[in-house]
């Protein structure tokens, strides 16, 4: 018989307010919208010596931490094959950041912005970046490994974008 352990993260605070916008296909791209997304992490694994497959507030806080660098901003794609995202000064003195599809174009203040090393700011993109970051900061604390790592990103109530791992060898 074989036992699985896992965690499930499932706080109140990991919720995140923030504007996006994706590119639907090759010549459509919807407009500015935001959602006030919710984050969940699963983690399965070994339990350590003292019985915990992960320590829980390591796991609370590094989520806190990545979902911090999100929250409030506007959410941009750096490595869609669509877009074009560049920074640069503004007419202020303050850097922008400016985004271009086809005929469109917006321009932000870039210390409002999130530019994600990402395809599209989709759910199921966000969620895999959330779940690098966390595998990142979770190895620099040296705590133990992983076997598996799920992320899911709420858009709104029962609408989801996971993003799951196998970590162990």
């Amino acid at each position: 018989m074989t036992q699985r352990f896992q965690v499930a993260l499932r706080k109140a605070v990991h919720v995140f307010s923030a504007g996006h916008f994706i590119t639907l296909n090759d010549q459509l791209c919807e407009p500015i919208h935001g959602h006030n997304w919710t984050v969940g992490i699963d983690v399965a694994g070994a339990p350590d010596p003292h019985g915990m497959v992960v320590d829980f507030i390591a796991l609370r806080d590094c989520v806190t931490a990545i979902i911090g660098q999100l929250d409030h901003r506007m959410l941009l794609p750096t490595t869609s094959r669509f877009l074009d995202v560049s920074t640069g000064p503004g007419p202020l003195g303050n850097d922008e950041v400016t985004v271009r599809f086809a005929d469109r174009r917006w321009v932000f203040p870039a210390v409002e912005c999130a530019l994600l090393p990402i395809a599209n700011t989709t759910a199921e993109w966000l969620a895999r970046w959330i779940g690098q970051e966390l595998l990142a900061r979770l190895e620099a604390q040296d705590l133990p490994p992983l076997g598996m790592l799920r992320v899911a990103v709420d858009e709104c109530l029962g609408q989801s974008g996971v993003w799951e791992q196998d970590v162990a060898g």
